[in-house]
């Protein structure tokens, strides 16, 4: 794909674009093109003047994400500072951009009183990627405090879509395949800034405490089985410490992969692939991926 090809942009547009600085496994290939759109406007018309034949894909903190050796072809969009903006829209409700962090909703929350996000605290991503996933911990889930989003489809179109229009299931959503949250409005119920911070710190101690949040991983790699917790299947297994190369599962919390230092992203999928195997030999159990795993291999 040729440059003088695509579409003119106010923000930034990469070739050839390093990803594995900005996934949290800090492996893998480049994008085709990296695109920072400067606004949602600049995002519109540069989709909706794009071949449909590229495919377009958006990236958030990268915390949830494999990005395969080989790179990832077509446009990888990430929503930088120009939509990392959370502020209230009443005493109950945020209004929030889709490159916001989970951290920035959390503690403007707090600031405003909105207690029932404190969750998100704990959800290494943005807005627009824990809407897709419908991110949970801590017994919340994004579907509970969605109202609505906004995003913008493949064909540049901007649209709102309710929360029962994503048709909500455990860490899935009905999303379009190629559209990008550019926006979304929480709501959550009064509460008070002190008790809220608690339950924050709550959080963040159970989440330093059993989870590897030191190293190189990607958060949690399979979903839990219906009635099931994975990591005690894997654990049931014999795959804590598991290697394939570079890549380990984590001592600490088996549903982790880390990355010690030299794995490559064959390494880390590989030994997810490793474990699935293991646990259906041993438990009869699928274990499906809640990674996302993007690129060519």
């Amino acid at each position: 794909m040729m440059a003088d090809a695509l579409p003119a942009v106010a923000g930034k547009l990469t070739p050839q674009a390093p990803l594995a600085p900005l996934v949290w496994f800090k492996s893998g290939g480049p994008a085709e093109y990296l695109f920072e759109p400067r606004d949602a406007a600049d995002l519109q018309g540069f989709l909706r003047d794009l071949d449909l034949a590229v495919p377009v894909m958006a990236l958030g903190l990268g915390s949830n994400m494999i990005v395969r050796d080989g790179g990832v072809p077509g446009i990888v969009i990430r929503l930088g500072k120009p939509f990392a903006t959370v502020k209230p829209v009443d005493a109950v409700t945020l209004d929030c951009g889709g490159g916001a962090s989970g951290i920035l909703v959390s503690s403007t929350a707090r600031d405003a009183g909105i207690a029932g996000l404190e969750f998100l605290r704990s959800i290494p991503g943005t807005v627009g990627g824990f809407v897709r996933m419908n991110g949970g911990a801590y017994g919340g889930e994004v579907k509970d405090i969605l109202v609505d989003c906004d995003v913008v489809l493949r064909s540049g179109e901007r649209v709102t879509l309710p929360v029962a229009d994503l048709h909500y299931t455990y860490r899935h959503s009905q999303l379009p395949e190629q559209a990008i949250v550019v926006a979304a409005r929480f709501r959550g119920q009064p509460g008070e800034p002190d008790a809220i911070q608690a339950e924050m710190d709550r959080i963040s101690a159970s989440r330093e405490a059993s989870q590897p949040l030191r190293s190189k991983t990607g958060g949690s790699t399979f979903k839990n089985p219906p009635g099931r917790k994975a990591w005690e299947l894997v654990d049931a297994a014999g795959c804590r410490g598991l290697a394939r190369g570079g890549a380990q599962v984590s001592e600490k919390h088996t549903n982790f992969l880390i990355n010690t230092g030299s794995a490559t992203s064959a390494d880390i999928e590989g030994l997810g692939e490793d474990v699935r195997r293991r646990v259906r030999e041993t438990q009869g159990v699928e274990l499906e991926w809640e990674i996302q795993r993007v690129g060519k291999p």
